[in-house]
């Protein structure tokens, strides 16, 4: 009787999608940042969002990523895909399992599916999502930079670099209040991305005659499985934003073809790109993938759009960080007034800024980085932690053996990434610092 009655509570919360007006299913507010429906973004707005915060510098590894794995990685990259859609679309159904509220974080589902040891648990392995992949974005568009402006005076040093661009990020990141006004970037970065990678395939495809006696490829690697899949993983990283893009959606009845569509348009990108890559180079491939094509022209209007897809992506996630802090801290106009909100919001944005800068400084490892935060971050957050708060929150019983074993090789895959991938990480990083590494400005 107690799973019936609990079972018709948790339905009866979910949201009516057939209501003229969706926003009077749930009294929005109480939840910190929940937006006003009426005022919300087309379904496009957020498609724009899911591709540009998805589709970024995570490509630009996947063909490494086949060297560490072989052609099999491909195989990873479909399933991954497969999994990651599916886990975003479920991440919806668990937003509104809350018993008065809609769910408006990643930490308040975990929170409501596993109380607040559970919460803080997911806010942690979020964070590393939220500040790891702006302190990549931050590592990477420094050593663009510097590398555009090699043999000029613009070629100042990594640590110059990475001051500058964490002002340039911070600047739009400390004023921009919520997903809204981050949304019309996602089409310049969409744009900026799809032409980064055709100019990559382009200049690989006219290099390839020059690599034919010398490439080599594998068709399975499995001791590099696991350190491929958290790469992989961390290309179709966004399920801690999804949570405020679907907040940010007029009508979120579009919610699952929006973010399917978003990510099978990173899905073919991927393909594209790791294919090309790995075929024309091989072992010999390297992460950035643009780094192993050929100095010139093309591949320098290549790193710049890139770098500008960092511009524009980077205060996304920090936004998103942000604003679940500042919820958590209850920081509000209501309850401060604009001026003391306004200060209080500035030198929290400006502490977290600045926090990436040192980090990026400290470990200015692109690849490195990718695979650690993809391995111990987004392989937790992205496959294992949907499907367990699905389960906690809509039932166990009520679905079928089918259903169970699709949830078993989620959590199985994420496990596997998470545990030898960060083991392996951790190794490659210890191991750069053992051979010498010193830092130079």
């Amino acid at each position: 009787m107690t799973d019936t009655k609990d079972e018709k509570t948790a339905t009866s919360l979910e949201p009516d999608y057939s209501s003229t007006s969706y926003e009077q299913d749930f009294e929005f507010g109480k939840s910190g940042y929940d937006v006003d429906r009426s005022k919300g973004s087309t379904a496009f707005y957020a498609y724009y969002n899911v591709v540009c915060i998805v589709a970024g510098t995570g490509l630009l590894g996947l063909p490494a990523s086949l060297r560490q794995g072989g052609w099999a990685g491909l195989v990873m990259v479909l399933l991954a895909w497969w999994m990651s859609s599916y886990t975003a679309v479920i991440i919806q159904k668990c937003m509104y399992k809350g018993k008065n509220k809609r769910l408006a974080s990643f930490k308040e589902i975990a929170t409501e599916a596993f109380g607040p040891i559970g919460g803080w648990v997911s806010f942690f392995f979020t964070s590393w999502i939220y500040l790891g992949t702006p302190i990549l974005y931050i590592v990477l568009s420094a050593g663009n930079l510097n590398q555009i402006c090699a043999g000029t005076a613009g070629e100042i040093g990594t640590i110059p670099w990475t001051i500058i661009w964490c002002a340039a990020i911070g600047i739009p990141y400390i004023f921009l209040k919520s997903m809204n006004n981050v949304a019309w970037t996602s089409a310049v970065g969409i744009v900026a991305i799809m032409a980064c990678i055709l100019i990559t395939i382009v200049l690989a495809g006219i290099d390839a005659p020059n690599q034919l006696d010398t490439t080599v490829h594998d068709n399975v690697i499995w001791d590099g499985f696991p350190i491929a899949l958290a790469t992989i993983s961390f290309s179709f990283g966004g399920n801690v934003v999804y949570p405020n893009v679907e907040g940010s959606m007029k009508n979120p009845k579009k919610w699952p073809i929006t973010v399917i569509a978003g990510l099978s348009t990173c899905a073919v990108m991927y393909l594209a790109i790791a294919i090309c890559g790995y075929y024309v180079y091989g072992r010999d491939v390297v992460s950035p993938i643009y780094n192993s094509t050929p100095d010139g022209a093309a591949k320098t209007v290549a790193i710049v759009l890139i770098t500008f897809n960092i511009l524009v992506s980077a205060p996304i996630l920090l936004v998103s960080f942000a604003l679940d802090v500042e919820d958590m801290m209850n920081v509000t106009v209501e309850r401060l007034g604009k001026k003391k909100e306004f200060i209080i919001r500035f030198f929290l944005r400006t502490g977290i800024i600045v926090f990436c800068g040192v980090i990026g400084i400290l470990l200015p490892f692109f690849d490195l980085l990718m695979s650690l935060i993809g391995a111990f971050a987004n392989c937790a957050v992205i496959l294992v932690f949907p499907v367990l708060f699905y389960l906690r929150l809509t039932g166990f019983r009520n679905k079928s053996i089918f259903l169970h074993l699709w949830h078993f090789l989620i959590i199985l895959v994420g496990l596997v990434g998470l545990i030898f991938g960060t083991w392996t990480a951790i190794e490659d990083i210890i191991d750069v610092f053992a051979d010498g590494y010193e830092y130079k400005i």
